[in-house]
């Protein structure tokens, strides 16, 4: 198992994954133009996991400063192991080299978020030392689209 930052070349792949995930790509094109916006700025990162040449999983970090305090945060924006691929410690690759991007940025914390019917992810995510923060913490989505 091989994890490294994800290319252009993987389009095809990733947009199979983020489809799993629920959130199906317009084209493999589009997919690629993102993975290249991701690959160019400094304080995004995307990676694979990919063994015999097969992309088995994703994920997506971002790193930003705070602005009420002094550091740095980050958030995994995606994160999705193919379903014929799960249970093989792949998503727990995947994150140690989500967090050891953000520790190279000098992050102090890394969040996520996970639909509530994910109550699988959730397990995991705990399992992993991320703490459910739904009591103390209510997040809030406003369309700007129209």
């Amino acid at each position: 198992m091989n994890i490294r930052p994800a290319v252009r070349a993987d389009a095809c792949a990733v947009s199979e994954l983020l489809g799993q995930l629920g959130y199906p790509q317009a084209d493999e094109a589009t997919t690629a133009a993102r993975i290249q916006t991701w690959a160019d700025d400094p304080t995004l990162a995307a990676y694979v996991a990919e063994s015999d040449g097969e992309v088995l999983g994703v994920v997506a970090v971002h790193v930003a400063p705070f602005f009420e305090r002094d550091g740095s945060w980050a958030r995994i924006v995606a994160l999705v192991v193919s379903d014929r691929a799960r249970r093989r410690g792949i998503a727990g690759r995947l994150i140690s080299a989500a967090e050891s991007f953000a520790t190279a940025h000098g992050c102090v914390r890394i969040d996520l978020n996970s639909a509530n019917h994910r109550q699988d992810a959730h397990a995991f995510y705990q399992q992993h030392g991320y703490a459910d923060q739904t009591s103390t913490s209510t997040r809030f989505l406003r369309s700007l689209l129209g």
